[in-house]
């Protein structure tokens, strides 16, 4: 229970660490030297302290947005595991709640993108549900795959029992959920946080947005939730991400808990790196990626064996 408590406290602070650590890689990679680590906090700051502005065709739907996509982050964040280290609140079956919650934030942001009555955040929120249809299908079934191989349907039950015991036992997992669940689950990670070759968070052009167009009309306290509410997104998904592939264990809780912490860090310098030597793909490509995160999930659900 300690360390469950230490990982919703750490994500709570640093969250918006990764998205430094992505923007400093990035910026490596371009000769530049990039932000301070510590920007993501400043903007917040910023934000928080100003004022909202509402137009008069929205309606509460509208200012519930991101104060009710901010609870319902939180109450994602407390169901999910670090590894071995058990969720804040665990029980049988709670993965799908994950999976309803994450759909319940996706649907009050389009609410509140229609809301404001513009076509051009309607085209956005048209783009999101669309790609979400197999991104929410591939993370489905890449938790039913890993709730197969597990014989449990409880994330932190499921995330305990697939590891490698490391020093312990040296036993390995099934191949088939590091390698498919692994891919499925990587490419819904960069496919939920509107991260490159998905989209492109940086971009302010009108043709290729998805998720940016969407909060275009959202400013000051608001605008500091969604940008709060991103963060932890982005650690949420990470740790499903990091829970599956990182196996190594050793005898030692707290270097364990460390060596997970530091695998966080590790996948955003991989966002970074990703972002760093490819571009965006064309919107029917996006499509075609996450039709195959759905693909993979479903091969680690199908295919027998280790």
């Amino acid at each position: 229970m300690i360390f469950s408590l230490i990982h919703v406290g750490v994500a709570l602070v640093a969250s918006p660490l990764l998205v430094s650590l992505i923007n400093r890689t990035k910026a490596f990679f371009g000769g530049r030297k990039g932000p301070p680590l510590l920007q993501p906090y400043y903007d917040l700051i910023k934000l928080l302290r100003k004022g909202a502005v509402y137009s008069t065709t929205t309606s509460w739907i509208f200012k519930a947005g991101p104060v009710l996509g901010l609870t319902a982050i939180i109450g994602a964040l407390f169901l999910t595991p670090l590894g071995n280290f058990g969720a804040l609140i665990s029980f049988h079956g709670d993965f799908i709640l994950l999976i309803y919650i994450l759909g319940f934030l996706r649907f009050f942001y389009v609410l509140a993108a229609l809301d404001t009555g513009s076509s051009f955040e309607g085209m956005g929120a048209s783009r999101e549900m669309h790609f979400s249809l197999f991104c929410e299908l591939a993370l489905l079934l890449s938790l039913a795959s890993i709730a197969k191989s597990t014989e449990s349907i409880s994330l932190t039950e499921m995330m305990s029992s697939l590891r490698i015991s490391g020093l312990i036992s040296g036993e390995m997992p099934p191949l088939k959920i590091i390698l498919f669940a692994g891919a499925a689950l990587f490419i819904v990670f960069l496919t939920e946080n509107a991260r490159i070759p998905v989209d492109d968070p940086n971009t302010h052009l009108e043709l290729t947005m998805i998720h940016e167009v969407m909060v275009l009309d959202h400013c000051g306290v608001d605008l500091g939730f969604i940008h709060y509410t991103s963060y932890l997104k982005l650690w949420v998904t990470g740790a499903l991400f990091v829970s599956t592939i990182q196996q190594f264990r050793t005898t030692m809780e707290v270097l364990n808990f460390i060596i997970l912490i530091v695998s966080m860090g590790i996948v955003a310098i991989l966002v970074g790196i990703i972002e760093s030597i490819m571009a965006r793909l064309r919107l029917v490509k996006v499509s075609q990626l996450t039709i195959a995160a759905s693909v993979f999930a479903l091969l680690a659900l199908i295919i027998p064996g280790r």
